[in-house]
């Protein structure tokens, strides 16, 4: 057994300390669909509901083992790691400094606020995360207190590896094939360096969000490159640039082995693992699950693990994610329509409507045209092709109309 992957079993049974394995639960309802043995690696189901806590935890044991007189920890986060760190914090009893963004929700303030007790002090400062992190970072400067990385560190890496080494002990064997999230890198990293060193026959699939791809990125011009634009909604992966340090870990990857989720699908699969099987999953961590009918061919038969790597999902956020989840599946779709001036023109329009059609918006925009009125109309159907028959009415009626559905400039400011 190579040294890291002794390092990580040592990381594991630290991290017993602090909290018990975390499930690894066959799916019947993912196994029957697709013919295969599908595990499910339970990271939602931490005592922060993420697996950066095992990061934060084994980082901040390991700097004071070698530095005993540091008391001050510090990070910057939104979301997932500023918890792990806080309830870390907290064990260690230690003082922690938690930098966010001044548009962080109330909801993760007060969770982290809750994790960490009187051991942590949350600062808001900035309205972008680089903001935050310059400001962060200036602190660790002026204070001498110890910066705790997200991801891009060697001990944060050996830490999120004990979700390998518990995939292997709890299933007795090693698995066909194991599909892992990616955001900065640092659970893919510590995973695929302990199984391809205890399991060399494992397989990996990874997968990124489609607007925050770095991995993938990285690949194809052979070293971590900055994304021009990140789609936030996968909040809990969307990272423009993969760490120097995961890509030395994860530079052996194919680009063929990167899955690029898109973020209104990853949406479909939230609603069903909720709905279906009562499992509450934030986007980051449905990724893993998202990917799999991209995956049906090769996996029939075989014995696939899933992490899902996190269940902080704040429920306000439901309707977004049902309305992403309609509009990707062709339930739902939004039409500006030119509507005539004239005495039973809506009753006409409203009578090209199905049985299964159903009005969810409408909106004049524009009404004080003599002839014509421009209307925002959304309609929710049970079945996507019922559209083509409405569309298809429409242009039998001679009403003119726009489909706006996918179209995202016009949809930001009208949906």
């Amino acid at each position: 057994m190579t040294d890291f992957a002794a390092s990580a079993r040592a990381a594991t049974l630290a991290i017993r300390d602090l909290f018990p394995e975390t499930p690894l639960q066959r799916n019947d309802h993912l196994s029957n669909r697709f013919g295969a043995e599908i595990w499910l690696k339970r990271e939602d189901l931490t005592p922060v509901r993420s697996y950066k806590l095992r990061g934060a935890f084994n980082a901040m044991r390991k700097m004071r083992a070698r530095a005993p007189d540091q008391g001050h920890f510090v990070c910057a986060s939104a979301g997932n790691h500023a918890q792990g760190m806080a309830f870390a914090c907290r064990h260690f009893a230690v003082k922690g400094t938690i930098f966010m963004p001044v548009t962080t929700p109330q909801q993760k303030i007060d969770k982290t606020r809750t994790f960490g007790g009187p051991f942590v002090q949350i600062e808001l400062l900035g309205d972008y995360f680089d903001q935050t992190l310059a400001a962060a970072q200036e602190f660790c400067r002026r204070e001498g207190a110890q910066f705790l990385a997200p991801f891009d560190d060697a001990d944060v890496i050996e830490g999120q590896a004990s979700v390998g080494v518990e995939i292997l002990d709890q299933l007795g064997r090693a698995p066909d094939l194991v599909v892992l999230p990616v955001g900065g890198g640092g659970l893919a990293s510590g995973v695929t360096r302990y199984l391809r060193a205890a399991a060399p026959g494992v397989e990996f699939r990874f997968v990124e969000p489609l607007g925050g791809a770095s991995l993938k990125a990285a690949l194809e011009h052979g070293g971590p490159v900055k994304l021009n634009k990140v789609n936030s909604f996968v909040d809990g992966a969307a990272v423009a640039k993969l760490g120097d340090l995961t890509w030395r870990h994860l530079d052996w990857a194919k680009p063929a082995q990167v899955h690029l989720a898109p973020e209104d699908r990853i949406c479909i699969t939230m609603l069903e693992m909720l709905n279906v099987e009562g499992i509450v999953l934030e986007p980051a961590g449905a990724l893993s699950v998202d990917v799999l009918p991209e995956l049906a061919g090769e996996i029939r038969g075989k014995t696939v693990v899933c992490v899902t790597s996190g269940g902080n999902f704040d429920f306000e956020r439901l309707p977004e994610v049902k309305e992403r989840a309609q509009r990707y599946a062709g339930l739902k779709k939004y039409f500006i329509l030119r509507m005539p001036q004239r005495p039973g023109a809506l009753r006409e329009f409203l009578s090209m409507l199905g049985p299964d059609d159903d009005i969810s918006r409408f909106e004049y925009l524009k009404k004080s045209a003599r002839n014509f009125g421009s209307v925002l109309i959304g309609i929710e159907t049970r079945r996507a092709e019922n559209f083509a028959v409405f569309t298809g009415r429409m242009d039998a009626a001679g009403f003119a109309y726009r489909d706006i559905t996918t179209d995202d400039a016009l949809s930001e400011f009208l949906i």
